[in-house]
């Protein structure tokens, strides 16, 4: 009772026996080819084995009564019309007698006289033939075309050898050659075609396969069973253990993708907070700077120092912010203007004109906006244009932005090249994740790493994660290296 509960767990659906129906289908279509093959090979191995006991052993019994009787009729001649009826009688018995057995076809003598060959197949003109040399009657011959086709093929190569020679066709009939010899003489063939009967044998192999047949298929049958019923079992212990995995590889990631979180929260907020500190020095030097004349220029310099301020601080009330927060329909942020901002009012201040750094702007009118806040691009392309300063030192380097759009392609660009010692070719490398190894954190082309890596790795997080740009980082052929953002726009 308790196993026909357990089984009641396992329900046999229809789809379920559709392919037990195609497995055992399948199975005997493959069994049926089986067997014709080894049916047909074994039907060869048979005739084979006949062709060399009994066939051959036939024909050359026949061919030996001949001969001998012959011998014998020779040294003793027929004296009278008895005799000689006696001796045909003799002939014919041994011609017919043979055709007369089940299997054998035909039975003849073969003769060449000057080109014409001859077929005799009964005692008088056998005995006419060797006794008085009278040639047998053309029509005689048309019976055994065959056997004369294949024996002007093989009489030279028999009458060389005396060898028995014996060939089927097709597997149904056996042609046999025995060479005919008279007083250590070559005079000719006798000729037998033998047809076996295999009808018995194929019955009996047709009744084993057919018991063979529902054996093997209620075994497989039986064995289907089984394997489904086991294999429901083990899918239904696998599938708990899998749940359970998941369950527990689920915990885990979304563990480590807080953890992640917070340490890009952590890493993206010590990097903007100098870059705040650094800022704030800049509102103060301009606010020593204000008077009656740069109170416009004032306005929107600090306004825009005051909003990436803000930004920081928005920044800091959580590391995982929201999408609108960074993406938006209502934003229509002008790239080119804030590439314009970042050189005039961020590195010419502190890299003027007597710095080792010169700055040339490449900018494409027509870039259309993109709904990207404008301080997220702040984020994203300050560090790489310091990245720029800080990998070439004591340099005269020269860094050129530069901004096309394809509407064709339905694309923009953004080009930040420097013409300094490029990066190190090892950082180019791919990792394991398609990644390039540069857009990885705690990595740095610089010699002191302390508190560095961060620029690349938190331009390529906001840049792919969360505006959905393309970025990429190559050396230049001519020497430096280039920046590349690219920005799809989608219809």
């Amino acid at each position: 009772m308790s196993v026909f509960t357990r089984l009641q767990k396992y329900r046999f659906e229809i789809r379920h026996f559709i392919i037990l129906f195609i497995i055992l289908a399948t199975f005997q279509v493959f069994l049926s080819y089986i067997y014709k093959f080894s049916s047909k090979a074994l039907l060869e191995q048979t005739m084979d084995l006949y062709r060399k006991d009994s066939a051959i052993r036939l024909a050359n019994l026949a061919t030996t009564s001949l001969e001998l009787l012959l011998e014998q009729s020779l040294a003793n001649p027929a004296k009278t019309a008895a005799a000689r009826n006696k001796v045909i009688q003799a002939f014919d018995i041994i011609l017919n007698q043979q055709t007369l057995q089940q299997n054998v076809d035909a039975l003849c003598v073969i003769f060449t006289v000057g080109v014409q060959t001859y077929v005799i197949d009964e005692g008088t003109g056998l005995y006419n033939f060797i006794f008085n040399q009278h040639l047998p009657k053309t029509q005689s011959t048309m019976r055994y075309r065959e056997a004369l086709e294949r024996y002007a093929h093989l009489a030279s190569e028999i009458e060389q050898t005396e060898q028995i020679y014996c060939d089927w066709d097709n597997v149904q009939s056996f042609h046999i050659f025995v060479p005919f010899v008279l007083k250590g003489e070559y005079e000719g063939v006798v000729y037998m075609r033998i047809t076996p009967d295999v009808s018995n044998i194929t019955r009996e192999i047709s009744t084993v396969y057919d018991e063979t047949g529902i054996v093997f298929t209620a075994l497989i049958l039986f064995g289907l069973l089984a394997m489904f019923y086991i294999t429901s079992y083990t899918v239904k212990e696998r599938d708990l253990a899998q749940e359970q995995l998941y369950k527990e590889r689920e915990r885990q990631i979304k563990t480590d993708i807080a953890h992640q979180k917070e340490a890009l929260f952590t890493k993206r907020i010590y990097h903007a907070h100098h870059k705040a500190e650094k800022v704030m020095g800049f509102i103060k030097e301009e606010i020593r700077l204000l008077n009656e004349h740069n109170i416009p220029q004032f306005k929107y310099v600090v306004t825009r120092y005051s909003n990436f301020i803000s930004r920081v601080i928005y920044d800091m009330k959580w590391y995982d912010p929201p999408v609108h927060a960074t993406r938006n329909p209502l934003f229509e942020t002008d790239i080119n203007k804030v590439i314009k901002f970042l050189v005039d009012y961020i590195f010419k201040r502190v890299y003027g004109k007597n710095s080792a750094y010169d700055f040339v702007l490449d900018l494409d009118e027509h870039l259309p906006p993109v709904h990207v806040n404008e301080y997220v691009v702040w984020e994203i392309l300050e560090p790489l244009i310091q990245n720029s300063i800080d990998h070439n030192p004591g340099k005269n380097i020269v860094i050129t932005l530069q901004t096309r759009y394809y509407p064709a392609e339905k694309y923009s660009e953004i080009r930040i090249t420097d013409d300094g010692k490029g990066i190190v070719p090892e950082l180019l490398e791919t990792s394991e994740d398609g990644t390039k190894k540069i857009f990885l954190e705690y990595t740095s082309t610089r010699e002191n790493i302390n508190n560095s890596g961060y620029g690349c790795y938190i331009a390529y997080e906001l840049s792919t994660k969360r505006c959905g740009w393309t970025f990429d980082a190559v050396n230049l052929d001519s020497g430096g290296c280039a920046m590349i953002i690219t920005i799809p726009y989608n219809d």
